[in-house]
């Protein structure tokens, strides 16, 4: 029985996709949930799995080429077996594969995140061993292979025969270091950020505004409670995250202008709070969203955003998980940024920075104090928002950071 192995349906904000890769070939047999190929879209790359046991008879769409919402991917006959190679019915023993075709086969066990690292690296795939489902070359075994110093031993040039000595002396000549230079394509998804920030530079009327925010009291909150909160919480890590994105709804739900929208000649107010936390992958930026975080406990935040970092990592992130939000919460802090301006998700109309904690001395009721800062930023779409009700939302995040209590009491 012939089955149409179809592209998924993608949400009316993704238009089309691209096939990134393809882990079975035509005449391969596949079983039920195995992965067959991958497609990336400017959002997230999505697994298209067997649907049935059979084998691949046909191949509709080839790497890289660009796809719309559930076309026609591949052709499956149910049930049937792999064909057997011609040189098995013949007496005379196959010939070995040649070099060339080894790597060939071995590349097709490469993901795009590890497919990128070996080109990066200029890696020889036939070196490394692969870890994964039916001998898959993941991105961490790449990683390992490159600690491990093997790397660089493998890519590393024959000692050059001594040159025999001239019979007149050389003229010396400058040094002249090669200038490597690396072209390639961006992906679908690099070229959608480059494109959506672009946009929100040009078509918003960004500003920033800045304050900071004594982080002592989360701090002694976070040590005195973070051990009973992961026994209590199934091993979920108290961090400050979830206190922020607890802060950021309170501070919405007092000045929504900063939780709308502009569509057009209209201003849309949404009553519910869905945050979207920017996480770094190596794609790029993504931002998936925490849906009625307003009714969400701290710890509900804190297991939410572990897990979506995990499935970032993984390419694991749905397109559902993506699409929406109506504030976005980033932390350049964890990766030592003391102060930056984050750039507007449209059609958002704000976004809060979080940055790096750093002592500092402070004056405190006429007494210089080293207290643990962090400077917050504020950017939002002065088309709607006016300065003072920026300030003014800032200034209730730092109230509330500063007096943690005030988070769970609503204050």
């Amino acid at each position: 029985m012939a089955i149409e192995i179809k592209a998924p349906a993608f949400p009316e904000s993704v238009a089309d996709g691209e096939v990134a890769a393809w882990h079975k070939q035509e005449g391969e047999a596949v079983s039920r949930d195995e992965l067959i190929v991958e497609i990336e879209t400017d959002k997230v790359v999505m697994e298209v799995v067997a649907p049935e046991d059979g084998v691949i008879t046909k191949i509709h769409a080839q790497e890289g080429d660009t796809i719309e919402s559930e076309q026609l991917l591949a052709s499956l006959e149910q049930g049937a077996a792999a064909s057997a190679p011609a040189a098995a019915a013949s007496d005379a023993p196959a010939e070995a594969a040649t070099p060339a075709e080894a790597v060939e086969d071995l590349a097709a066990l490469l993901g795009p995140a590890a497919r990128q690292l070996v080109e990066e690296h200029k890696l020889d795939i036939s070196r490394i061993t692969g870890t994964g489902k039916n001998g898959r070359i993941t991105k961490e075994d790449i990683l390992m292979y490159i600690k491990s110093g093997d790397a660089a031993a493998a890519s590393a040039p024959a000692p050059a025969a001594a040159p025999a000595p001239a019979a007149v002396p050389a003229t010396p000549v400058a040094p002249t270091g090669e200038r490597i230079e690396k072209r390639v394509p961006m992906t679908r998804m690099r070229a959608k950020i480059a494109e959506r920030l672009l946009n929100a530079t040009q078509e918003t009327a960004m500003l920033t505004t800045f304050n900071e925010v004594n982080m002592a009291p989360m701090m002694a909150l976070r040590s005195k409670y973070k051990e009973q909160f992961e026994k209590t919480h199934n091993g979920t890590r108290l961090g400050f995250m979830g206190m922020f994105v607890k802060a950021a709804c309170e501070a919405l739900k007092r000045y929504p202008e900063v939780n709308a929208s502009i569509d057009g000649n209209d201003i849309v107010y949404h009553g519910y709070q869905d945050i979207g936390v920017a996480v770094s992958t190596e794609g790029g930026l993504v931002v998936p969203v925490l849906r009625d975080a307003d009714f969400m406990s701290v710890a509900d935040v804190e297991a939410a955003v572990k897990d979506l970092g995990l499935r970032a990592r993984d390419n694991k992130l749905t397109i559902e998980d993506m699409t929406g939000g109506t504030f976005t919460v980033t932390n350049g802090g964890v990766f030592g940024s003391l102060m930056s301006t984050p750039i507007l998700n449209p059609p958002q109309t704000g976004i809060l920075g979080m940055h790096k904690i750093q002592e500092r001395p402070m004056a405190v009721n006429g007494e210089v104090v080293i207290l643990p800062m962090m400077y917050l930023a504020l950017s939002y779409d002065h088309r709607l928002i006016d300065g003072k009700t920026a300030v003014q939302f800032l200034v209730a995040i730092k109230d509330l950071i500063e007096d943690p209590a005030r988070i769970l009491l609503q204050l």
